[in-house]
């Protein structure tokens, strides 16, 4: 069986392309500016041929979307190169998962899930690099701790910017030295080590909350960055919320 699966986050649109349980192939677009459908469809088509996906052999698409106002208008898309409705997944999808919230998103859910699935007989930490830097933790029976959520890397580099009128753009990458002594090395110094002090920070202190040391799981478009400069991070997936929605959708018709 093969499935595409899309994860709409607010930055990015991720496909997967699943042959039975694996995704072997993968591609990012930007999420803005918004499309119509027409534009998407073309995408699309031009998309599956650079990436020889074969329209033909597409038994199920799976969606999962943090932006309701593109949801329909991907779906439609799609419906128009597959002739097939999409599985629409979300907090409110069936998973053997707990939680109390009424407001989780689904790239959080999604994120809990595939821990639930990938991780078992341990308390996890999924740690999403996104558009929001979120940390979400979920026990060993499916129980879900709680979530945090704070500014993403990029969404504050990106206000720091603008928000100064002598601040450069800069890539993400590791300094060369904590103390820099140029405006790019100063700044890529604060970007990096203070979000990962952040991230420690947040692992320790749930850790000491849920009186267990998680398994810690990295996930969302900057974690490559981060997950070599600390010991606290155990995997590094950036296909881990696409999992997630593979598992929610994978046998719902």
């Amino acid at each position: 069986m093969k499935s595409i699966v899309i994860n709409v986050g607010n930055s990015n649109i991720r496909f997967g392309l699943f042959e039975d349980d694996q995704c072997t192939t993968t591609w990012i677009i930007n999420t803005k500016p918004y499309r119509t459908r027409d534009e998407f469809f073309v995408q699309f088509k031009i998309l599956y041929q650079t990436y020889n996906v074969d329209i033909e052999n597409i038994d199920k698409i799976i969606i999962g979307s943090v932006v309701p106002q593109l949801t329909h208008i991907i779906s439609s898309a799609l419906y128009k190169i597959h002739h097939l409705e999409a599985v629409i997944v979300d907090r409110k999808t069936q998973a053997p998962i707990r939680h109390k919230s009424n407001q989780m998103g689904t790239d959080i859910y999604a994120n809990l899930v595939a821990a639930h699935f990938l991780y078992p007989d341990k308390k996890k930490i999924i740690l999403d690099f996104g558009t929001a830097l979120t940390a979400s933790c979920i026990d060993a029976t499916g129980e879900v701790l709680g979530v945090i959520i704070a500014p993403g890397i990029i969404t504050s580099l990106n206000s720091l910017v603008k928000q100064t009128a002598q601040l450069p753009e800069i890539e993400l990458t590791k300094p060369k030295k904590v103390l820099g002594h140029d405006t790019v090395s100063c700044m890529t110094s604060g970007m990096v080590y203070g979000f990962l002090g952040m991230v420690e920070g947040f692992i320790d202190r749930i850790n000491e909350e849920v009186n267990d040391e998680c398994f810690v799981i990295a996930t969302g478009g900057v974690s490559h960055v981060y997950q070599p400069l600390t010991n606290k991070i155990d995997a590094a997936d950036k296909l881990h919320t696409l999992k997630g929605l593979f598992f929610l959708g994978k046998d719902k018709n």
